[in-house]
């Protein structure tokens, strides 16, 4: 349990603080920390965030009818309970989680992972690791949050930083001792990080994306690298893909505290791959580690842009120091990462795969590495979504119309835009290509993965990219439920086909 005074000294400290209201008794105990008005409950600090569409400072007279006995705000409320004054409410609640919830980061060892493509499946692989090492370690990502005694389907791949104490402060009354966490650019810009310190740090790779955000490459790159500036503890470490140009230019910033890892042979590499052989089912792979070390192991998973990750999963773990023979058996045992090259193989020689893929570089690794591996043709299913950096979707076509033999362009999450009309932007892209391979517009996307299912033949691969393991459609101000995974499940049991 924590109390005001604590969080007062926290923002103080960090030269937060402005000035407080109402604050007689500054020892007032608080249990909770929440942005949202509707969460709060008995002995909780509110925190009044102004956003896109609303203003926190609205709701704090309902977040203290609830229960909130302190208010975390930009300017004094007409409201009787303490109330602490800051420049940005936003930036400031991090750290007063931190306080509130008994600054968890200072008692488990967070792992962070950060770069454009292979967070997810990098997380899933770190944590095999650690937990192959006999740790219990929790997760944070785009694909779940698990406190180490359940599992929560994500909201964003980094949570408001008032959610990510709370789920730190559980882990830690859970008994983990680790945790691997996916840091975002807009999770270090918008200050969801704050109140985090990473003992460990990954860099995989940087395309564009967010530029709608981020406006430029640079200010990208600005946000990744903010993370290795300011959310680490002082003798961190890390792992950086030096085959990236911008993990190239984080390395020489940081090189005393990481080992460098990729695949290009005319660069200079701590740890590589000395060989591979590849599948549609995984990777045999030789890894050189430093010091005359190797690594022979098997993945379940298959790709050059999954070489990439585990050989991110294991320089990491390895500059932690974590024995080459537990970093074997943690990527030999992982599980299946929902929506990460998940593959159905069925009865009749088809294999279905689902993927998150949804920038024309993901996409152009995704479909590359089946090219390598596919025995007839690849029957490519995607769209892209609305609100989104348009400037991808003729890409996203172009890269599809590269290495695909048939296309379907369908739905992803249109929110507010016409689906139709993102259809035709990528359609563009798709007929720039000479070789312009037969493609098609089918919007429902349910329909469109199992017409391109009925399509296919033996041999031949159907790649439903974009989604992944979300579990909705966004469509204006609807959230309407559609799974790829289950819409691959239920072609398969309609027409009466087994999978593995």
């Amino acid at each position: 349990m924590s109390n005001l005074q604590l969080v007062l000294e926290t923002l103080k400290e960090k030269k937060l603080l402005k000035e407080t209201h109402n604050v007689s008794d500054s020892s007032v105990a608080l249990h909770d920390v929440f942005n949202k008005g509707q969460e709060c409950k008995d002995g909780s600090l509110f925190c009044c965030i102004r956003g896109e569409k609303h203003d926190g400072h609205q709701y704090a007279a309902d977040a203290v009818q609830r229960g909130a006995v302190a208010l975390l705000c930009e300017y004094p409320l007409p409201l009787s309970v303490p109330q602490i004054i800051v420049e940005d409410a936003r930036w400031a609640m991090g750290y007063a989680a931190a306080a509130v919830y008994g600054f968890p980061s200072r008692e488990i060892s967070l792992y962070g992972i950060t770069g454009t493509n292979g967070k997810s499946t990098s997380s899933y692989m770190v944590r095999s690791i650690l937990e192959t090492a006999g740790e219990k370690c929790g997760l944070i990502g785009t694909i779940l949050y698990s406190d180490g005694k359940r599992d929560l389907e994500a909201d964003r791949t980094t949570p408001e930083s008032c959610e990510i104490q709370r789920l730190l402060s559980r882990m830690v009354k859970n008994g983990c001792t680790s945790v691997v966490m996916e840091a975002s650019s807009h999770g270090a810009i918008q200050g969801r990080l704050n109140g985090c310190l990473f003992k460990s740090l990954l860099f995989t790779n940087l395309t564009p994306e967010h530029l709608d955000y981020h406006k430029d490459m640079e200010h990208y790159f600005a946000a990744k690298k903010k993370i290795f500036d300011e959310y680490v503890i002082d003798d961190w470490c890390g792992a950086i893909n030096i085959d990236d140009k911008y993990g190239e230019a984080l390395f020489s910033a940081f090189q005393e505290r990481c080992l460098s890892f990729g695949l290009n042979e005319n660069k200079c590499h701590d740890i590589t791959l000395n060989s591979f052989e590849m599948s549609l089912s995984g990777i045999h792979m030789n890894v050189a580690l430093p010091n005359d070390e190797h690594i022979v192991l098997g993945l379940p998973l298959t790709g050059r842009f999954n070489i990439y990750n585990a050989l991110g999963a294991i320089t990491m773990c390895y500059k932690m120091g974590f024995p080459p023979d537990v970093i074997q058996k943690g990527l030999e045992t992982m599980p299946q990462v929902p929506g990460r090259l998940e593959k159905y193989f069925f009865s009749n020689k088809v294999c279905g795969v689902v993927d998150y893929a949804h920038t024309p570089d993901a996409l152009e690794n995704v479909l590359s590495t089946l090219r390598e591996v596919c025995q007839g043709k690849i029957i490519s299913v995607f769209g892209h979504g609305g609100e989104r950096y348009s400037a991808n979707r003729p890409l996203l076509g172009q890269v599809a119309a590269r290495f695909a033999d048939v296309i379907i362009v369908t739905m992803d999450n249109p929110r507010s835009e016409d689906p139709s009309q993102i259809a035709e932007e990528i359609e563009a892209g798709i007929t720039n290509v000479p070789t312009n391979p037969p493609h098609y517009r089918i919007l429902d996307r349910n329909e469109a993965v199992r017409t391109a299912l009925s399509m296919a033949k033996a041999g031949d691969v159907v790649v439903i990219t974009g989604k992944g393991p979300e579990r909705f459609i966004l469509m204006h101000d609807q959230k309407i439920e559609y799974s790829d995974s289950k819409a691959i499940q239920q072609w398969a049991l309609d027409v009466g086909l087994r999978w593995n």
